[in-house]
Protein backbone atom coordinates (compact mmCIF):
# COMPACT_ATOMS: atom_id res chain seq x y z
CA UNK A 1 0.00 0.00 0.00
CA UNK A 2 1.28 3.44 -0.94
CA UNK A 3 1.83 5.67 2.09
CA UNK A 4 -0.13 8.91 1.88
CA UNK A 5 -0.02 10.27 5.43
CA UNK A 6 2.75 11.46 7.78
CA UNK A 7 1.82 10.39 11.31
CA UNK A 8 4.68 12.14 13.07
CA UNK A 9 3.90 15.44 11.36
CA UNK A 10 0.25 15.05 12.32
CA UNK A 11 1.04 14.38 15.99
CA UNK A 12 3.28 17.47 16.13
CA UNK A 13 0.84 19.80 14.32
CA UNK A 14 -2.18 18.58 16.25
CA UNK A 15 -0.62 18.92 19.69
CA UNK A 16 0.65 22.41 18.86
CA UNK A 17 -2.79 23.45 17.65
CA UNK A 18 -4.38 22.32 20.90
CA UNK A 19 -1.75 24.20 22.93
CA UNK A 20 -2.59 27.34 20.95
CA UNK A 21 -6.29 26.92 21.73
CA UNK A 22 -5.55 26.45 25.45
CA UNK A 23 -3.58 29.72 25.42
CA UNK A 24 -6.38 31.48 23.51
CA UNK A 25 -8.74 30.93 26.44
CA UNK A 26 -6.37 31.97 29.19
CA UNK A 27 -4.94 28.60 30.11
CA UNK A 28 -7.88 26.18 30.39
CA UNK A 29 -9.74 24.33 27.66
CA UNK A 30 -12.55 21.78 27.59
CA UNK A 31 -11.94 19.68 24.46
CA UNK A 32 -14.81 17.56 23.17
CA UNK A 33 -13.06 14.55 21.67
CA UNK A 34 -15.15 12.84 18.98
CA UNK A 35 -14.53 9.42 17.48
CA UNK A 36 -12.21 6.71 18.72
CA UNK A 37 -9.21 7.91 20.65
CA UNK A 38 -6.84 4.96 20.44
CA UNK A 39 -8.22 2.45 17.95
CA UNK A 40 -9.23 4.55 14.95
CA UNK A 41 -9.03 1.85 12.29
CA UNK A 42 -11.29 3.81 9.94
CA UNK A 43 -8.74 6.63 9.76
CA UNK A 44 -5.95 4.10 9.29
CA UNK A 45 -7.77 2.58 6.32
CA UNK A 46 -8.60 5.82 4.51
CA UNK A 47 -5.25 7.53 5.25
CA UNK A 48 -2.48 5.01 4.54
CA UNK A 49 0.25 5.81 7.01
CA UNK A 50 -2.12 6.91 9.78
CA UNK A 51 -1.58 4.67 12.83
CA UNK A 52 -4.75 3.63 14.74
CA UNK A 53 -3.30 5.09 17.95
CA UNK A 54 -2.13 8.42 16.46
CA UNK A 55 -4.60 10.44 18.51
CA UNK A 56 -3.52 8.65 21.66
CA UNK A 57 0.12 9.41 20.87
CA UNK A 58 -0.81 13.04 20.29
CA UNK A 59 -2.53 13.16 23.66
CA UNK A 60 0.46 11.53 25.32
CA UNK A 61 2.57 14.46 24.13
CA UNK A 62 0.22 16.62 26.23
CA UNK A 63 -0.26 14.21 29.13
CA UNK A 64 1.29 16.48 31.78
CA UNK A 65 -1.33 19.11 30.90
CA UNK A 66 -4.29 16.81 30.25
CA UNK A 67 -6.91 14.95 32.21
CA UNK A 68 -9.78 12.89 30.86
CA UNK A 69 -13.45 13.00 31.70
CA UNK A 70 -15.46 10.09 30.32
CA UNK A 71 -19.11 10.89 29.60
CA UNK A 72 -21.72 8.16 29.49
CA UNK A 73 -25.47 8.56 29.04
CA UNK A 74 -27.32 7.06 32.01
CA UNK A 75 -30.11 5.96 29.67
CA UNK A 76 -27.56 3.94 27.65
CA UNK A 77 -26.53 2.13 30.84
CA UNK A 78 -30.15 1.34 31.63
CA UNK A 79 -30.81 0.01 28.11
CA UNK A 80 -27.52 -1.98 28.02
CA UNK A 81 -26.49 -0.21 24.82
CA UNK A 82 -23.58 -1.96 23.10
CA UNK A 83 -20.68 -0.97 20.91
CA UNK A 84 -21.21 -2.43 17.45
CA UNK A 85 -17.52 -3.22 16.88
CA UNK A 86 -16.68 -4.82 20.23
CA UNK A 87 -20.08 -6.14 21.27
CA UNK A 88 -19.69 -4.88 24.84
CA UNK A 89 -22.03 -2.57 26.75
CA UNK A 90 -21.19 1.12 27.08
CA UNK A 91 -20.69 0.86 30.85
CA UNK A 92 -18.26 -2.03 30.37
CA UNK A 93 -16.45 0.00 27.72
CA UNK A 94 -16.00 2.87 30.18
CA UNK A 95 -14.07 0.49 32.45
CA UNK A 96 -12.05 -0.73 29.45
CA UNK A 97 -11.24 2.82 28.36
CA UNK A 98 -10.11 3.80 31.86
CA UNK A 99 -7.77 0.80 32.02
CA UNK A 100 -6.29 1.61 28.60
CA UNK A 101 -5.80 5.30 29.38
CA UNK A 102 -4.20 4.54 32.72
CA UNK A 103 -1.90 1.92 31.19
CA UNK A 104 -0.48 4.70 28.99
CA UNK A 105 0.02 7.08 31.89
CA UNK A 106 -2.98 9.32 31.16
CA UNK A 107 -4.89 10.77 34.10
CA UNK A 108 -8.60 9.90 34.17
CA UNK A 109 -10.12 12.55 36.43
CA UNK A 110 -13.76 11.54 36.52
CA UNK A 111 -16.88 10.05 34.94
CA UNK A 112 -19.85 12.20 33.92
CA UNK A 113 -23.25 10.48 34.11
CA UNK A 114 -25.28 12.49 31.62
CA UNK A 115 -29.10 12.62 31.38
CA UNK A 116 -29.21 11.14 34.86
CA UNK A 117 -32.71 10.41 36.15
CA UNK A 118 -32.10 7.87 38.94
CA UNK A 119 -31.99 4.97 36.50
CA UNK A 120 -31.40 1.84 38.66
CA UNK A 121 -28.60 0.45 36.47
CA UNK A 122 -26.90 3.85 36.36
CA UNK A 123 -26.99 4.05 40.16
CA UNK A 124 -25.38 0.59 40.41
CA UNK A 125 -22.71 1.66 37.90
CA UNK A 126 -22.08 4.86 39.86
CA UNK A 127 -21.68 2.92 43.12
CA UNK A 128 -19.29 0.44 41.50
CA UNK A 129 -17.11 3.16 39.99
CA UNK A 130 -16.96 5.10 43.27
CA UNK A 131 -16.00 1.88 45.09
CA UNK A 132 -13.04 1.68 42.69
CA UNK A 133 -11.90 5.16 43.67
CA UNK A 134 -13.30 7.07 40.70
CA UNK A 135 -15.05 10.43 40.88
CA UNK A 136 -18.55 10.22 39.40
CA UNK A 137 -20.69 13.31 38.72
CA UNK A 138 -24.35 13.57 37.79
CA UNK A 139 -25.60 15.73 34.92
CA UNK A 140 -29.38 15.78 34.78
CA UNK A 141 -31.83 15.70 31.91
CA UNK A 142 -32.96 19.23 30.98
CA UNK A 143 -36.48 19.48 29.46
CA UNK A 144 -36.61 20.82 25.89
CA UNK A 145 -32.83 20.57 25.50
CA UNK A 146 -31.27 22.20 23.49
CA UNK A 147 -34.01 24.60 22.35
CA UNK A 148 -35.00 26.19 25.69
CA UNK A 149 -31.86 28.27 26.18
CA UNK A 150 -33.37 30.29 29.06
CA UNK A 151 -33.85 27.11 31.05
CA UNK A 152 -30.55 25.53 29.99
CA UNK A 153 -28.41 28.48 31.09
CA UNK A 154 -29.99 28.83 34.52
CA UNK A 155 -29.90 27.38 38.02
CA UNK A 156 -32.60 24.90 36.97
CA UNK A 157 -30.59 23.83 33.91
CA UNK A 158 -26.80 23.60 33.91
CA UNK A 159 -26.86 24.97 37.45
CA UNK A 160 -28.56 21.80 38.69
CA UNK A 161 -25.71 19.61 37.39
CA UNK A 162 -22.82 18.57 39.58
CA UNK A 163 -19.70 20.67 39.12
CA UNK A 164 -16.91 18.40 37.88
CA UNK A 165 -13.73 19.19 39.77
CA UNK A 166 -10.77 19.36 37.36
CA UNK A 167 -7.16 20.28 37.97
CA UNK A 168 -5.36 20.51 34.63
CA UNK A 169 -5.28 23.02 31.74
CA UNK A 170 -6.64 20.56 29.16
CA UNK A 171 -9.80 18.62 30.01
CA UNK A 172 -10.49 16.04 27.32
CA UNK A 173 -14.11 14.87 27.33
CA UNK A 174 -14.47 11.53 25.57
CA UNK A 175 -17.09 8.74 25.55
CA UNK A 176 -17.71 5.10 24.58
CA UNK A 177 -19.89 6.14 21.64
CA UNK A 178 -22.16 8.79 20.07
CA UNK A 179 -25.02 10.33 22.02
CA UNK A 180 -23.14 10.14 25.32
CA UNK A 181 -23.37 13.86 26.10
CA UNK A 182 -19.82 15.08 25.55
CA UNK A 183 -20.84 18.55 24.35
CA UNK A 184 -23.40 18.96 27.13
CA UNK A 185 -20.72 18.03 29.67
CA UNK A 186 -18.35 20.66 28.27
CA UNK A 187 -21.00 23.42 28.18
CA UNK A 188 -22.21 22.60 31.68
CA UNK A 189 -18.65 22.98 32.91
CA UNK A 190 -18.27 26.33 31.13
CA UNK A 191 -21.36 27.55 32.99
CA UNK A 192 -20.03 26.42 36.37
CA UNK A 193 -16.48 27.65 35.75
CA UNK A 194 -17.78 31.06 34.68
CA UNK A 195 -19.83 31.34 37.90
CA UNK A 196 -16.64 30.63 39.83
CA UNK A 197 -14.71 33.30 37.96
CA UNK A 198 -12.54 30.80 36.09
CA UNK A 199 -11.71 31.76 32.51
CA UNK A 200 -11.83 28.77 30.19
CA UNK A 201 -12.92 27.78 26.70
CA UNK A 202 -14.40 25.02 24.60
CA UNK A 203 -13.17 23.39 21.39
CA UNK A 204 -14.21 20.38 19.36
CA UNK A 205 -11.86 17.72 18.02
CA UNK A 206 -13.37 15.60 15.25
CA UNK A 207 -11.22 13.69 12.80
CA UNK A 208 -13.92 13.61 10.11
CA UNK A 209 -15.20 15.21 8.01
CA UNK A 210 -11.99 17.08 7.21
CA UNK A 211 -12.92 20.76 7.17
CA UNK A 212 -10.28 21.86 4.63
CA UNK A 213 -10.72 19.06 2.09
CA UNK A 214 -13.35 19.42 -0.66
CA UNK A 215 -16.90 18.39 0.19
CA UNK A 216 -16.82 15.50 -2.31
CA UNK A 217 -13.27 14.41 -1.55
CA UNK A 218 -13.26 10.59 -1.17
CA UNK A 219 -11.90 10.88 2.41
CA UNK A 220 -14.95 12.94 3.40
CA UNK A 221 -17.34 10.69 1.50
CA UNK A 222 -15.79 7.67 3.24
CA UNK A 223 -16.82 9.30 6.52
CA UNK A 224 -20.37 9.66 5.20
CA UNK A 225 -20.40 5.97 4.32
CA UNK A 226 -19.18 5.09 7.82
CA UNK A 227 -22.01 7.08 9.42
CA UNK A 228 -24.74 6.20 6.93
CA UNK A 229 -26.70 4.54 9.73
CA UNK A 230 -26.73 7.82 11.69
CA UNK A 231 -28.07 9.94 8.80
CA UNK A 232 -25.02 12.22 9.03
CA UNK A 233 -24.44 14.34 5.93
CA UNK A 234 -21.38 16.41 5.05
CA UNK A 235 -22.19 19.96 4.05
CA UNK A 236 -20.64 23.36 3.41
CA UNK A 237 -20.50 25.37 6.64
CA UNK A 238 -22.79 28.34 5.79
CA UNK A 239 -21.76 30.30 8.90
CA UNK A 240 -18.07 30.10 8.00
CA UNK A 241 -18.78 31.06 4.40
CA UNK A 242 -20.76 34.11 5.53
CA UNK A 243 -18.20 35.20 8.14
CA UNK A 244 -14.98 34.69 6.17
CA UNK A 245 -15.92 34.04 2.54
CA UNK A 246 -14.18 30.65 2.79
CA UNK A 247 -15.65 27.28 1.86
CA UNK A 248 -15.21 24.68 4.59
CA UNK A 249 -16.81 21.33 5.32
CA UNK A 250 -18.71 20.29 8.42
CA UNK A 251 -21.54 17.89 9.08
CA UNK A 252 -25.22 18.53 9.45
CA UNK A 253 -25.59 18.08 13.21
CA UNK A 254 -22.91 20.64 14.07
CA UNK A 255 -24.30 23.13 11.56
CA UNK A 256 -27.87 22.66 12.80
CA UNK A 257 -26.95 23.09 16.47
CA UNK A 258 -24.61 26.07 16.02
CA UNK A 259 -27.26 28.85 16.41
CA UNK A 260 -28.25 27.30 19.75
CA UNK A 261 -24.60 26.94 20.83
CA UNK A 262 -23.93 30.55 19.88
CA UNK A 263 -26.81 31.69 22.07
CA UNK A 264 -25.62 29.52 24.97
CA UNK A 265 -22.12 30.97 24.68
CA UNK A 266 -23.56 34.49 24.66
CA UNK A 267 -25.58 33.76 27.81
CA UNK A 268 -22.52 32.35 29.60
CA UNK A 269 -19.80 34.73 28.39
CA UNK A 270 -21.70 37.73 27.06
CA UNK A 271 -20.42 36.95 23.57
CA UNK A 272 -19.65 33.90 21.42
CA UNK A 273 -15.94 33.27 20.77
CA UNK A 274 -16.72 31.50 17.48
CA UNK A 275 -18.33 32.65 14.24
CA UNK A 276 -18.92 29.16 12.82
CA UNK A 277 -18.90 25.45 13.68
CA UNK A 278 -15.61 25.20 11.77
CA UNK A 279 -14.10 27.79 14.12
CA UNK A 280 -14.75 25.46 17.05
CA UNK A 281 -12.61 22.70 15.56
CA UNK A 282 -8.87 22.08 15.94
CA UNK A 283 -8.39 19.36 13.33
CA UNK A 284 -5.00 19.48 11.52
CA UNK A 285 -5.40 16.20 9.63
CA UNK A 286 -5.24 17.56 6.07
CA UNK A 287 -1.85 19.21 6.66
CA UNK A 288 -0.27 15.77 7.22
CA UNK A 289 -1.50 14.25 3.92
CA UNK A 290 1.59 13.65 1.79
CA UNK A 291 0.01 11.83 -1.17
CA UNK A 292 -3.53 12.94 -1.94
CA UNK A 293 -4.04 10.37 -4.68
CA UNK A 294 -3.07 7.47 -2.39
CA UNK A 295 -5.57 8.69 0.21
CA UNK A 296 -8.27 9.09 -2.43
CA UNK A 297 -7.83 5.49 -3.58
CA UNK A 298 -7.81 4.13 -0.02
CA UNK A 299 -10.94 6.11 0.80
CA UNK A 300 -12.74 4.71 -2.26
CA UNK A 301 -11.88 1.19 -1.09
CA UNK A 302 -13.32 2.03 2.33
CA UNK A 303 -16.61 3.10 0.75
CA UNK A 304 -16.80 -0.27 -1.02
CA UNK A 305 -16.09 -2.07 2.25
CA UNK A 306 -18.84 -0.09 3.96
CA UNK A 307 -21.24 -1.07 1.16
CA UNK A 308 -20.61 -4.77 1.77
CA UNK A 309 -20.95 -4.30 5.53
CA UNK A 310 -24.29 -2.50 5.12
CA UNK A 311 -25.57 -5.20 2.76
CA UNK A 312 -24.59 -7.96 5.22
CA UNK A 313 -26.22 -6.13 8.14
CA UNK A 314 -29.39 -5.76 6.08
CA UNK A 315 -29.38 -9.49 5.34
CA UNK A 316 -28.59 -10.68 8.85
CA UNK A 317 -30.83 -8.30 10.80
CA UNK A 318 -33.59 -8.02 8.16
CA UNK A 319 -33.20 -4.25 8.43
CA UNK A 320 -34.23 -1.66 5.88
CA UNK A 321 -32.11 -1.02 2.81
CA UNK A 322 -31.69 2.69 3.55
CA UNK A 323 -28.08 2.48 4.75
CA UNK A 324 -26.98 0.37 1.79
CA UNK A 325 -28.78 2.64 -0.66
CA UNK A 326 -27.15 5.75 0.80
CA UNK A 327 -23.73 4.18 0.30
CA UNK A 328 -24.67 3.16 -3.25
CA UNK A 329 -25.32 6.85 -3.97
CA UNK A 330 -21.87 7.71 -2.62
CA UNK A 331 -20.36 5.02 -4.86
CA UNK A 332 -22.06 6.56 -7.88
CA UNK A 333 -20.66 9.96 -6.88
CA UNK A 334 -17.16 8.43 -6.78
CA UNK A 335 -17.79 6.34 -9.92
CA UNK A 336 -16.77 3.09 -8.23
CA UNK A 337 -18.18 -0.45 -8.19
CA UNK A 338 -17.82 -3.36 -5.73
CA UNK A 339 -15.73 -5.24 -8.32
CA UNK A 340 -13.02 -2.58 -7.99
CA UNK A 341 -12.00 -4.36 -4.81
CA UNK A 342 -9.59 -6.92 -6.31
CA UNK A 343 -10.57 -9.73 -3.96
CA UNK A 344 -14.24 -9.59 -5.01
CA UNK A 345 -14.03 -10.92 -8.60
CA UNK A 346 -11.35 -13.41 -7.54
CA UNK A 347 -13.54 -14.95 -4.82
CA UNK A 348 -16.71 -14.94 -6.93
CA UNK A 349 -14.97 -16.48 -9.92
CA UNK A 350 -13.62 -19.38 -7.86
CA UNK A 351 -17.00 -19.90 -6.21
CA UNK A 352 -18.68 -20.04 -9.64
CA UNK A 353 -16.18 -22.62 -10.91
CA UNK A 354 -16.31 -24.89 -7.85
CA UNK A 355 -20.01 -24.33 -7.00
CA UNK A 356 -18.91 -23.91 -3.38
CA UNK A 357 -17.98 -20.98 -1.12
CA UNK A 358 -14.61 -19.38 -1.84
CA UNK A 359 -12.42 -16.60 -0.47
CA UNK A 360 -9.64 -14.36 -1.79
CA UNK A 361 -6.87 -12.35 -0.10
CA UNK A 362 -4.86 -9.49 -1.58
CA UNK A 363 -1.29 -9.55 -0.27
CA UNK A 364 0.86 -6.43 0.36
CA UNK A 365 2.48 -6.63 -3.10
CA UNK A 366 -0.91 -6.80 -4.86
CA UNK A 367 -0.88 -10.56 -5.43
CA UNK A 368 -4.30 -12.18 -4.96
CA UNK A 369 -4.48 -15.70 -3.51
CA UNK A 370 -7.67 -17.72 -3.15
CA UNK A 371 -9.07 -20.53 -1.05
CA UNK A 372 -11.80 -23.03 -1.88
CA UNK A 373 -14.01 -25.23 0.26
CA UNK A 374 -12.57 -28.72 0.85
CA UNK A 375 -13.41 -31.71 3.02
CA UNK A 376 -10.89 -30.53 5.60
CA UNK A 377 -10.98 -26.74 5.38
CA UNK A 378 -13.39 -23.88 4.95
CA UNK A 379 -12.58 -21.33 2.22
CA UNK A 380 -11.22 -18.62 4.54
CA UNK A 381 -9.00 -21.15 6.31
CA UNK A 382 -7.72 -22.41 2.95
CA UNK A 383 -7.11 -18.86 1.70
CA UNK A 384 -5.28 -18.01 4.92
CA UNK A 385 -2.92 -20.98 4.56
CA UNK A 386 -2.35 -20.22 0.87
CA UNK A 387 -1.53 -16.61 1.73
CA UNK A 388 1.01 -17.69 4.34
CA UNK A 389 2.57 -20.12 1.86
CA UNK A 390 2.89 -17.38 -0.74
CA UNK A 391 4.41 -14.92 1.72
CA UNK A 392 6.87 -17.54 3.00
CA UNK A 393 7.66 -18.71 -0.57
CA UNK A 394 6.62 -22.28 0.25
CA UNK A 395 5.66 -24.54 -2.67
CA UNK A 396 1.91 -24.92 -3.07
CA UNK A 397 2.14 -28.74 -3.01
CA UNK A 398 3.61 -28.79 0.50
CA UNK A 399 1.12 -29.50 3.30
CA UNK A 400 1.54 -27.10 6.20
CA UNK A 401 -0.84 -29.10 8.37
CA UNK A 402 -0.99 -32.85 8.04
CA UNK A 403 -4.41 -34.49 7.69
CA UNK A 404 -3.27 -36.58 10.69
CA UNK A 405 -3.55 -33.37 12.74
CA UNK A 406 -6.75 -32.08 11.16
CA UNK A 407 -8.83 -35.29 11.36
CA UNK A 408 -8.65 -35.66 15.18
CA UNK A 409 -9.78 -32.04 15.52
CA UNK A 410 -12.72 -32.76 13.22
CA UNK A 411 -13.60 -35.82 15.31
CA UNK A 412 -13.54 -33.69 18.45
CA UNK A 413 -15.81 -31.09 16.85
CA UNK A 414 -18.39 -33.47 15.39
CA UNK A 415 -18.44 -36.39 17.83
CA UNK A 416 -17.93 -34.57 21.12
CA UNK A 417 -18.87 -30.90 20.62
CA UNK A 418 -22.02 -31.34 18.51
CA UNK A 419 -20.71 -29.31 15.59
CA UNK A 420 -22.53 -29.72 12.28
CA UNK A 421 -19.54 -28.46 10.29
CA UNK A 422 -16.44 -30.68 10.32
CA UNK A 423 -14.29 -28.20 8.38
CA UNK A 424 -11.80 -26.19 10.39
CA UNK A 425 -12.44 -22.52 11.16
CA UNK A 426 -9.59 -20.04 10.98
CA UNK A 427 -8.90 -20.13 14.73
CA UNK A 428 -8.65 -23.93 14.66
CA UNK A 429 -6.36 -23.81 11.63
CA UNK A 430 -4.03 -21.32 13.29
CA UNK A 431 -3.84 -23.41 16.46
CA UNK A 432 -3.11 -26.52 14.40
CA UNK A 433 -0.46 -24.61 12.43
CA UNK A 434 1.15 -23.39 15.66
CA UNK A 435 1.32 -26.96 16.95
CA UNK A 436 2.90 -28.17 13.71
CA UNK A 437 5.40 -25.28 13.81
CA UNK A 438 7.00 -26.83 16.89
CA UNK A 439 8.42 -29.64 14.77
CA UNK A 440 7.99 -28.59 11.12
CA UNK A 441 10.20 -25.93 9.54
CA UNK A 442 7.71 -24.97 6.82
CA UNK A 443 4.91 -24.49 9.35
CA UNK A 444 7.27 -22.35 11.41
CA UNK A 445 8.14 -20.24 8.36
CA UNK A 446 4.43 -19.80 7.58
CA UNK A 447 3.67 -18.70 11.16
CA UNK A 448 6.38 -16.04 10.93
CA UNK A 449 4.43 -14.37 8.09
CA UNK A 450 1.24 -13.74 10.08
CA UNK A 451 2.09 -10.10 10.83
CA UNK A 452 2.24 -9.37 7.10
CA UNK A 453 -1.51 -10.05 6.85
CA UNK A 454 -2.19 -6.86 8.79
CA UNK A 455 -3.91 -4.43 6.41
CA UNK A 456 -4.59 -7.07 3.74
CA UNK A 457 -8.04 -7.26 2.10
CA UNK A 458 -10.05 -10.49 2.22
CA UNK A 459 -13.41 -11.22 0.60
CA UNK A 460 -15.70 -14.22 1.01
CA UNK A 461 -18.37 -15.34 -1.42
CA UNK A 462 -20.68 -16.09 1.53
CA UNK A 463 -21.37 -14.57 4.94
CA UNK A 464 -18.63 -15.47 7.40
CA UNK A 465 -19.15 -17.11 10.75
CA UNK A 466 -18.63 -14.84 13.74
CA UNK A 467 -15.55 -16.92 14.65
CA UNK A 468 -13.87 -16.48 11.26
CA UNK A 469 -14.67 -12.78 11.07
CA UNK A 470 -13.35 -12.17 14.58
CA UNK A 471 -10.08 -13.99 13.92
CA UNK A 472 -9.47 -12.20 10.62
CA UNK A 473 -10.10 -8.81 12.22
CA UNK A 474 -7.72 -9.66 15.07
CA UNK A 475 -5.09 -10.31 12.40
CA UNK A 476 -5.74 -6.76 11.18
CA UNK A 477 -7.34 -7.82 7.90
CA UNK A 478 -9.99 -5.76 6.08
CA UNK A 479 -12.90 -8.18 5.87
CA UNK A 480 -15.82 -8.10 3.43
CA UNK A 481 -18.24 -10.76 2.23
CA UNK A 482 -21.27 -11.21 0.03
CA UNK A 483 -24.66 -10.87 1.72
CA UNK A 484 -25.42 -14.55 1.01
CA UNK A 485 -25.68 -17.51 3.36
CA UNK A 486 -23.89 -20.75 2.52
CA UNK A 487 -27.16 -22.70 2.83
CA UNK A 488 -30.90 -22.19 3.15
CA UNK A 489 -31.12 -22.96 6.88
CA UNK A 490 -33.22 -20.62 9.01
CA UNK A 491 -30.67 -20.62 11.84
CA UNK A 492 -27.14 -19.41 11.21
CA UNK A 493 -24.37 -19.11 13.79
Amino acid sequence: MKIGFDSQKYIHLQSERIRERIAQFGGKLYLEFGGKLFDDNHAARVLPGFAPDNKLQMLLSLKDQAELVIAINAADIESSKRRGDLGITYDTDVARLIDVFRSHGLYVGSIALTQFADQPSAVVFETRMKANGLNVYRLYNIPNYPSDVDLIVSERGYGKNDYIVTSRPLVVVTAPGPGSGKMATCLSQLYHENRRGVRCGYAKFETFPVWNLPLKHPVNLAYESATADLDDVNMIDPFHLEAYGETTVNYNRDVEIFPVLRTIFERIYGQCPYKSPTDMGVNMLAYAITDDEACRESAKQEVIRRFFKAACTEKQLHSTASERKRIELLMRTLNIEPEMRKTVPAALSLAARTKKPAAAIELPDGTVVTGRTTVLLGPTSAALLNALKTLAKIDDEIELISPNVIVPIQTLKVDHMQSQNPRLHTDEVLIALAICAASDLNAKRAMSQLEKLNGCDIHSSVLLSTVDESVLRKLGMNVTCEATYENDNLYHK
